[in-house]
């Protein structure tokens, strides 16, 4: 059963990898890397992972921190790669600052399990960067009028925002930013592409839950860490006995 799924797991991969290697693809990750570039910067620490390898960019180019690794399910003898399912990673507990999941969980049969693993390989405060593309978009109508076997969304399954904050919410992860990326249609032809740019200016407000891939950052907490949210309203809640201020007399 498992070397099913890793089977699964891998015609889906090479199919995503060959797909971003096309036309749509390369704009796509283009636009993708534009966005970490605005990212990553502002994380440091010593260890940045990038878990599964699509296109031919460097996503974590422009983060600081001072090994980058990339972990990489189909690495082959050569490649500057740790060779490693998102599902067991090869590395220490909390051993690393930043982890980058770029559309990792739309390629894996266990995309909850390939979430556990890098919530725990981060060390508390590290930060988690998520990419997955987004069913409830022009490119998810494509997907209803086309084969759903055929890239991008050849994968197991396409997680729901919805559904991954509730993931991350009880890995005890905090939502730090999020953001959607592409809202131009998967057309083919370059031309049209550029000349439908304008809509990445606009979308944001006419159709923010439109586009076609979604960026999550979200920070693991550290152990007895309460969250923000969670403070302040125990504090509204917190019955007031005398003045603050006020000495025990």
């Amino acid at each position: 059963m498992r070397e099913s799924m890793d089977e699964r797991d891998s015609g889906g991969r090479e199919r995503l990898v060959h797909w971003f290697a096309g036309p749509i693809g390369m704009s796509l990750q283009a636009l993708e890397s534009h966005r970490l570039r605005d990212i990553l910067p502002a994380f440091a620490g010593t260890f940045a992972v990038q878990i599964g390898r699509v296109g031919v960019h460097d996503l974590l180019e422009s983060s600081p921190t001072a090994v980058h690794v990339l972990v990489d399910p189909d690495a082959r003898d050569g490649d500057a790669a740790v060779r490693a399912l998102p599902e067991e990673l090869p590395l220490d507990t909390r051993s690393v600052q930043v982890v980058l999941l770029a559309h990792t969980l739309d390629m894996s049969m266990q995309p909850h399990q390939a979430l556990r693993e890098a919530e725990r390989v981060l060390a508390p405060e590290g930060h988690v960067i998520i990419l997955g593309f987004n069913r409830a978009s022009l490119w998810g109508l494509a997907c209803l009028l086309r084969r759903r076997d055929r890239p991008p969304w050849c994968g197991a399954a396409a997680i729901g925002l919805s559904r991954l904050k509730d993931w991350l919410s009880l890995l005890d992860f905090e939502l730090v930013r999020g953001s959607m990326l592409y809202y131009r249609p998967p057309v083919r032809h370059a031309y049209l592409r550029d000349r439908l740019f304008f809509l990445e200016y606009i979308g944001d407000r006419w159709w923010p839950l439109g586009a076609a891939v979604y960026l999550i950052v979200a920070r693991k907490r550290a152990p007895g860490m309460m969250p923000i949210r969670q403070r302040a309203r125990q504090r509204r809640l917190r019955p007031a006995s005398r003045p603050v201020g006020l000495g025990h007399g």
